[in-house]
């Protein structure tokens, strides 16, 4: 049993696994996170509109007044020039379809869609770099909760000690054994230990609203926590191996890679051909002069096409940017490896720190117990002052306080060393918490013609 663990034992309480199933299906952060990755989803069906259809239609109404003088033939004798006039109102109306559809664009759209793909799944990596930020955050938020409460319990069971130990004090000093300098040491004891029970209680009530904040509701009778080393590798090799190799944030970086590659082909179709097929139906009413009763019905259809021989040097440029951000892309793949790698080692380090920090300290704990029953028994027959008995009680509360630390920082980090290697997920946790798909969506939208609500 731990530190932790004897102070709080309810009969009925909330474990650090519903907290951290709470966390991952309610948490505001990761729904936001889960939100945008649906965000880009939607982009593979609009790269896809490239190589779709587009149709339209245009109406048009209006009210035309119309003077028509037309010249006709003279008179034989006057050569008076004969007119024919005519005059009148009329509601011009036309109608087309146009439809439009292209062939071939060089590979623009194809690489545009591959280029969203991949958006897509750099979105999802990120997305599982949050989840593990969460669940960290919420596990971290229970301990931090935890070790507020030991502490807080450890100083409330502090001043009863002293609280006894002034009484004892003035009784010793009436009776004359002890002296007024001794009742004034228990006394400053007493209230220096009042003041950090007012810390300890501040301290618990920000855990407290950090943990409804990361998991969603309040603390309630937490269970003890123990840490999750047994799902971590056993050596910091295999385990930068791991990390390097598949952790989120390395998978989302070669993720960018491939979209900087496909924007490479997408804009070297500037330069190629492309062809189109367009028709066209249309009919116009009183479109003549204005006359009533004329009729005009057309249709055709055609195919351009179209070869690109220079555009100013911006299709060149757009080029040569795409391939630098290829470079910049790679890069960022060795930054992420090497970020990985160095977060494998410290957070094994820090691991292996805390556990030999709580075996010191629980060995301290045992020493601080002798000691202070051996003042409190010398202090009985004037071999110890009360100054002595008042040090070695504070220095087992100190040691006492330390141990509930260390043992919050064993577990912190072995989650930590879990999130390092990109394994901490509700899967590896085997959290009560139905499994975010975020396939579903994408399946759902990526071949959707019409509509715009969302699944």
């Amino acid at each position: 049993m731990t530190a932790v663990g004897a102070i709080l034992r309810p009969a009925s309480a909330e474990t650090l696994q519903s907290a951290l199933a709470s966390a991952y299906a309610y948490n505001p952060d990761l729904n936001q996170q889960r939100a945008g990755v649906r965000v880009h989803d939607e982009s593979v069906a609009k790269a896809w509109s490239g190589l779709r259809p587009n149709a339209s239609v245009i109406a048009g109404l209006g009210a035309q007044r119309t003077d028509l003088l037309v010249p006709t033939i003279r008179l034989p004798f006057t050569h008076e020039r004969i007119y024919i006039h005519n005059d009148g109102n009329s509601n011009p109306q036309a109608v087309s379809v146009n439809v439009s559809q292209t062939i071939f664009d060089g590979g623009r759209t194809f690489n545009n869609v591959k280029k969203a793909e991949s958006t897509v799944l750099s979105a999802r990596a990120n997305l599982r770099l949050t989840e593990q930020a969460i669940l960290l955050n919420a596990a971290t938020a229970y301990m931090d909760v935890l070790r507020d409460t030991a502490i807080l319990s450890l100083r409330q069971n502090n001043i009863r000690v002293l609280e006894l130990q002034l009484r004892n004090t003035q009784d010793s000093a009436a009776a004359g054994y002890l002296t007024e300098t001794d009742v004034a040491q228990a006394d400053a004891a007493l209230s220096q230990a009042r003041s950090d029970l007012y810390g300890a209680q501040a301290r618990l009530k920000k855990s407290a609203a950090t943990y409804h904040r990361i998991v969603g509701e309040e603390p309630k009778r937490l269970q003890p926590a123990g840490s999750v080393e047994k799902l971590l590798p056993r050596s910091v090799e295999e385990a930068v191996a791991i990390a390097t190799a598949g952790h989120p944030g390395v998978e989302a970086a070669h993720h960018q890679v491939d979209v900087a590659q496909f924007a490479v082909h997408a804009a070297e179709a500037d330069l190629l051909p492309s062809a189109s097929v367009n028709g066209q139906l249309s009919q116009q009413n009183d479109f003549i002069f204005g006359l009533p009763g004329w009729r005009q019905f057309s249709y055709g259809v055609n195919v351009n096409f179209r070869v690109p021989l220079y555009q100013g040097g911006g299709d060149f440029a757009s080029i040569r940017q795409a391939k630098e951000q290829v470079g910049q892309a790679r890069f960022g793949v060795d930054s992420q490896m090497g970020d990985a790698r160095a977060n494998v080692v410290g957070s094994y380090a820090s691991l292996e720190a805390a556990k030999l920090q709580m075996k010191s300290d629980r060995a301290t704990v045992k020493a601080a117990e002798l000691a202070l029953n051996g003042v409190r028994e010398e202090a009985k027959v004037g071999l110890r002052t009360t100054l002595d008995v008042l040090n070695a009680q504070q220095s087992l509360l100190h040691a006492r306080v330390n141990t509930v630390v260390s043992q919050h920082d064993v577990v912190v980090a072995s989650y930590a060393a879990l999130s390092a290697i990109g394994r901490l997920s509700r899967q590896a946790l085997n959290l009560d918490a139905e499994q975010y798909d975020p396939e579903l969506h994408f399946e759902q939208v990526r071949g959707k013609f019409f509509g715009i609500d969302t699944p």
